[in-house]
């Protein structure tokens, strides 16, 4: 009987736990350690932090659906990582042995390299179900005294794709509220142009954000580090530019990604910023029974820029890490030498409030075979469909990669290979 042991339980964890078990049979044991009792459908956040959903809506609890499929839950954080011994301590002390570990425990998330920055301090974040939440309640408190807002990515980040929703879905709320003529919104990011998205840009995506922040009267700057936040004002230095102040009455920044403790302090592991490095098979190269998938393994950026970016793990690109992932560790247990190896495509769904944006890059990292971007109503409504589509599968305990079906169907394409009519 082999252990398989799973950091984590979100877009990554959950799904790889599902997968293992029904590909490894009664035999296998597979237990998944997470530092919460409940999945989180995070895509969901932006619309969170303006009240569009509650935590009731993206949310269930793990522990009767894993358990329903033979899968074993410890809520409790990981607290270090012995490859030696192959085992996992807790912040409870509990000691899980493994044959196998997966680590899908996402990012830290790095608030504390920019000072000022991150909830608790003068900025929200819509990076947790927890952040979007308060961050709500400070909407709140905003609507009522409105002021200017300033939305962005820091440098180093490698989530752009819900910074751009999230100041669009601002800017449709704000309106429906009537109260938008008040507000003058800023993007701040440190992508050397607008619809870079950390992948070097997607089709037109340059084009067509530019176009919807010029529509929406979205200033913006881009090659722009943050160098501190204080209350009410952010200090950023722009690429040939300078120094600038920019005022603010509500402010959302996503902060650099890290790798988490546990994962970071294991020798040989990781790369100096804590990602998890792999090999084409998801494999550490060091630890051979060691799998790494979702935000937390190590990717170059697709190019070098002014200001550093980080390179965007999304869900579709997850799910290809998870496949391969459980495909190699079924093969390593039955004395096959393991092949699969995941596509790193990137196909995603981008709400605008009310509108929406949908790209394709295969592969994520350029040079790509396709790279397609388009806009409409249709990519908001299919977003809405793909979340409660998600979390149904999630409870019922998917067994099989669904992401690009769900996704592709909701684009009207059957194949990733059919450009959309």
């Amino acid at each position: 009987m082999a252990k398989i042991v799973i950091i984590g339980a979100s877009t990554g964890g959950l799904p790889a736990a599902y997968e293992m078990k029904a590909a490894l049979g009664s035999p296998h044991e597979v237990t998944v350690i997470s530092n919460t009792e409940n999945f989180h459908f995070v895509p969901s956040n932006p619309w969170v932090a303006v009240g569009w959903r509650t935590r009731k809506d993206i949310s269930f609890s793990l522990r009767p659906h894993l358990e329903k499929k033979g899968i074993k839950l410890i809520a409790e954080a990981a607290q270090k990582i012995d490859p030696v011994k192959n085992e996992v301590i807790t912040a409870a002390g509990t000691i899980v042995p493994y044959d196998y570990l997966v680590i899908a425990t996402g990012p830290q998330l790095a608030f504390d390299e920019i000072e000022g920055l991150g909830p608790g301090k003068n900025t929200v974040s819509i990076c947790t179900v927890d952040h979007a939440e308060e961050a709500y309640e400070k909407y709140l408190n905003f609507v009522k005294d409105p002021g200017p807002i300033v939305v962005g990515a820091t440098q180093l980040a490698s989530c752009f794709g819900p910074v751009y929703e999230f100041a669009f879905i601002l800017d449709t709320d704000l309106r429906r509220r009537r109260i938008r003529k008040k507000i003058p919104i800023t993007f701040v990011t440190s992508e050397p142009y607008i619809g870079h998205l950390g992948l070097g840009g997607v089709g037109d995506s340059k084009g067509i954000m530019e176009h919807e922040f010029r529509e929406r009267h979205i200033t913006w700057h881009t090659n722009a580090k943050v160098k501190k936040v204080e209350q009410g004002k952010m200090i950023v230095e722009i690429t040939s530019e300078g120094e600038k102040e920019l005022p603010f009455k509500y402010s959302m920044m996503i902060p650099a990604f890290k790798g988490v403790d546990a994962v970071a302090q294991v020798e040989g592991l990781c790369n100096p910023r804590g990602f998890v490095i792999v090999d084409a098979f998801q494999r550490s190269p060091k630890y051979p029974n060691i799998y790494a998938v979702g935000v937390g393994i190590a990717i170059p950026p697709v190019e070098a820029t002014p200001v550093p970016t980080g390179a965007p793990k999304t869900g579709y690109m997850i799910e290809s890490m998870v496949a391969a992932t459980v495909h190699n560790i079924k093969d390593s247990i039955d004395g096959k030498t393991i092949s699969t190896k995941p596509t790193w495509n990137a196909i995603c769904l981008a709400d605008m409030g009310d509108t929406g944006m949908a790209f394709v890059a295969a592969p994520q990292i350029p040079p790509r075979n396709i790279t397609w971007s388009k806009k409409g109503k249709w990519v908001h409504l299919a977003k809405i469909a793909f979340e409660k589509y998600f979390i149904r599968k999630m409870k019922k305990g998917v067994s099989e990669p669904f992401y690009e079906k769900a996704i592709l169907a909701a684009m009207g394409i059957k194949k990733l290979e059919e450009p959309r009519k």
